[in-house]
């Protein structure tokens, strides 16, 4: 019984002290910043780690990327720069030939010894031996109405005369005669009131191997150097006249 009532008079000590004691207010404030900087550690901690969690995936997707963009992308060509290309040469304009232009009557001396002359009859030419010489652009053997050429071939004292009509142009710019020993270009007569027709000349060398064969083609061209008219030979002697062939009315 005894120890009892000890023990309630002590617990009546210690209430009575306890109601003696006024408790102190709680640090509610202390308590929150300790609460939100606990907060702000944990979220840092917690970036962090997901940070390193991540490095990995990023090393794999840039690796990944890379090796798709070498894969896709082909290399780039190179380009060589082409040279500058030339432009195309014009070629020269053809050469004429020498043009006499005459009088009636009046006399072109080709050769020593020989002559050559024109009316509005025709041709007429004179070499040693065989003087005064006639072909007519009357008499209807020649077709004025188209281009064509005559040819004379004569040799005297060691040389090719070479002659004859052209006619049928007025557009009519050089005789070219083909030898055995190359491309002559012969040189033009008409007469001052151009009638749409004139003579031709040329001289040569004469070579005894070729004989008769020395004179191939006589050939009338235009100023444009397009061919009017050509006439092919035979031998060496002359041909007839109106013998030329091709070439359109003019």
């Amino acid at each position: 019984m005894t120890s009892r009532s000890d023990t309630e008079r002590l617990r009546e000590v210690f209430a009575d002290t306890a109601r003696d004691i006024t408790p102190s207010p709680v640090p509610l404030a202390s308590i929150a910043r300790t609460a939100r900087t606990r907060r702000r550690r944990r979220a840092a901690a917690t970036a962090v780690g997901a940070a390193a969690l991540l490095v990995p995936l990023t090393a794999t997707a840039v690796h990944l990327t890379t090796a798709s963009d070498r894969v896709a992308v082909p290399p780039a060509a190179i380009v060589t720069p082409s040279p500058t290309a030339a432009p195309p040469s014009t070629p020269p304009p053809p050469v004429a030939s020498p043009l006499h232009v005459v009088k009636p009557g009046q006399r072109v001396r080709p050769a020593p010894g020989t002559e050559l002359w024109l009316t509005e009859e025709g041709k007429h030419w004179s070499v040693p031996g065989d003087p005064d010489q006639f072909r007519s652009v009357t008499d209807g053997n020649l077709d004025m109405s188209v281009p064509g050429v005559s040819a004379q071939i004569e040799s005297t004292d060691g040389r090719f005369f070479m002659s004859g009509v052209y006619y049928g142009s007025r557009d009519a710019a050089r005789v070219e005669i083909v030898t055995a020993a190359g491309p002559v270009t012969a040189t033009l007569v008409t007469l001052t009131d151009r009638p749409g027709w004139g003579a031709w000349y040329a001289t040569a060398e004469s070579v005894p191997e070729n004989g008769e064969d020395f004179v191939r083609s006589v050939t009338l061209y235009d100023s444009a150097g397009k061919p009017l008219s050509e006439l092919p030979m035979s031998g060496g002697g002359g041909a007839p006249d109106g013998a030329a062939i091709g070439g359109a009315s003019r």
